[in-house]
């Protein structure tokens, strides 16, 4: 694998991540990016997606050293149910934002977040030597916050009013988390 995605597998309890590949593009992974409800926190929800821009997103990722993107895969079934993104990774800072979606919303609220948020943050620490890292959501994007926070990430500011979503204006909260190893 190319760029600073991990040569190996990123193991939890209950998940492996490892490199979104094109054959993970699946009717149900282009479902996901199309789904009103799975991307209603998210800035790709204004454009249609099609398998082939979304393997085009994958290659792109799959080559550039300031990304990390994984899958997010069930240890036992090996069932590909979201990605998580660590990027755009600023070297000299050794900053990088975390994002991420779980697309099978029947696995929503079960800590497949949290956990997924936290094997990133290890790998983003211990091995790639970074020294913070930031998480930005829509206010009402509460279950998203709370897997962040979970997986110990703090608060570290609000943009008042900052994002239009569903008819209303809503916050803009960062949160972030710094190396303790420094």
């Amino acid at each position: 694998m190319s760029g600073s995605t991990p040569s190996g597998f990123l193991e939890g309890e209950r998940l492996v991540l490892r490199a979104v590949v094109p054959s993970d593009v699946t009717d149900a992974y282009v479902a996901w990016m199309n789904d009103a409800e799975i991307t209603r926190y998210l800035e790709i929800r204004f454009v249609p997606h099609s398998r082939e821009s979304i393997l085009e997103y994958v290659e792109r990722a799959r080559h550039d050293a300031t990304n990390v993107f994984l899958a997010i895969v069930q240890r036992e079934s090996g069932r590909h149910i979201g990605n998580i993104r660590l990027g755009a990774i600023d070297w000299v800072h050794r900053t990088a934002e975390v994002a991420l979606v779980i697309g099978e919303k029947s696995l929503w609220g079960r800590g497949y977040a949290t956990e997924s948020i936290a094997l990133v943050v290890d790998y983003a620490f211990r091995v790639l030597n970074l020294r913070k890292l930031s998480a930005g959501f829509y206010a009402p994007n509460e279950g998203s916050i709370r897997a962040f926070l979970k997986a110990g990430f703090v608060e570290e500011a609000r943009r008042p009013k900052h994002f239009f979503s569903h008819g209303g204006w809503v916050d803009d909260v960062w949160l972030g988390v710094l190396n303790p190893n420094g």
